[in-house]
């Protein structure tokens, strides 16, 4: 517990999330709140003091005393500029006092030294870099701004910045070859980085490669590629001493994402800006409804409360809705959850599926059960009774 500025005690939430919702350009495959801005666009000026003042908002309520983890997301915050950039991720280190990991992502193109050189002093811990891929013919095809050349060197400098080095990779996307995206593993290797994680391309409705192919099944991208790159990556990662520890990450000793694991974990979190969601308690949740005056009163109680500022909606979730999401979750993680807190029908259903398997007392994901995540997750989260009620303003 903490305590506000009239010692009335306050439940602060565990992560804050802040989306900066511009880029250079958008991706072929992006369907995030994200929209082309020009990097002197008054409105990214706008943005930023509209997300410091709410921060500090917040703060002053006590929702950020306790926080551990910080991640500023996109879009591009790196197009913020060094400036802005740094006094969004000095704001967050001043506000959380108990702050353990503070990560910002990053594109090549927007990277540049002297925001790595005073990362650190502002207070960032990690650098989440969006790499994708190595290969110039497939950022093309990407419509990634950045060059297979430009990505090596932002990496680099990155990890001789003394931060903690985070990379995404895609992979099934077009022009990409089993041989290809076994040179882009083995180059971000060879590079020294602290993490990885490997997503298959989604494509998405209201994206371009959604124009181009939903509905499709395009070779590049079918189940099978999908699979087979996914166990490429597993395999040379883990053979070069990362290890996984999330259905798409991968880390080496000491290194995993404190704040991707609050998210699998059930840790209360707070999101601010454009695209960004919140989990909260109900308590929490009257703190930002004093704030966010619009959100909709909230008659029942009920254990957990999620916010979308993007669709304007709040789910209320029961006690059986959180626990099954909980145990959804969980099962993104190698160590999987407690047997005894999964229902024995379902156990014994993930089992005879062979989508789970029992560690001691652990129910943990198979590697089957890693590829066939939909089907995994979704008989986890039939533990749930009812519908979850929503509410829009």
């Amino acid at each position: 517990m903490s305590l506000t500025n009239n010692n009335s005690p306050v439940e602060s939430v565990g992560a804050l999330y802040v989306h900066i919702p511009f880029c250079v350009q958008k991706c072929a495959y992006c369907d995030f709140a994200s929209s082309a801005t020009c990097a002197d666009d008054p409105a990214i000026d706008a943005y930023l003091a509209s997300q410091l003042s709410d921060i500090r908002r917040f703060a002053e309520l006590g929702l950020l005393r306790e926080c551990k983890t910080a991640y500023i997301g996109g879009g591009t915050p790196t197009i913020l500029g060094t400036k802005g950039l740094m006094e969004l991720v000095g704001e967050i280190r001043n506000v959380c006092p108990q702050l353990e990991e503070l990560t910002f992502e990053a594109n090549p193109d927007t990277l540049d030294d002297t925001m790595l050189t005073n990362a650190s002093t502002y207070g960032a811990t990690r650098v989440s870099i969006g790499v994708q891929s190595l290969e110039d013919i497939e950022l093309k095809e990407l419509r990634r701004v950045h060059d297979a050349q430009t990505a090596q060197n932002k990496v680099r400098a990155a990890v001789a910045s003394g931060l903690d080095v985070s990379v995404d990779l895609m992979c099934a996307i077009p022009e990409q070859t089993d041989e290809s995206w076994q040179r882009t593993l083995l180059d971000v290797v060879g590079m020294g980085v602290d993490h990885v994680s490997v997503y298959p391309l989604a494509i998405e409705e209201g994206t371009e490669f959604g124009r181009l192919y939903l509905g499709m099944q395009p070779t590049w991208n079918d189940e099978e590629v999908q699979a087979r790159r996914m166990i490429a990556a597993r395999d040379v990662l883990e053979e070069a001493g990362y290890c996984r520890y999330e259905v798409a990450s991968y880390a080496k000793q000491g290194k995993r994402c404190l704040h991707n694991i609050a998210y699998w974990t059930g840790i209360t979190y707070l999101g601010l800006g454009t695209g960004a969601a919140s989990m909260l308690n109900p308590r929490q949740y009257e703190l930002v409804r004093s704030v966010y005056c619009k959100l909709p009163h909230i008659h029942d109680e009920c254990p957990r409360i999620r916010i979308s500022l993007l669709g304007r909606e709040v789910e209320l979730l029961s006690s059986d809705q959180a626990t099954a999401e909980d145990l959804m979750l969980g099962m993104r993680l190698v160590d999987g959850v407690a047997s005894e807190s999964v229902p024995a029908s379902t156990r014994t259903k993930l089992i005879e599926e062979k989508l789970a398997r029992t560690e001691g007392n652990r129910l943990v994901p198979t590697t089957r059960g890693w590829l066939l995540g939909n089907e995994l997750y979704g008989t986890m989260w039939d533990i749930a009774k009812g519908e979850v009620q929503t509410l829009s303003w």
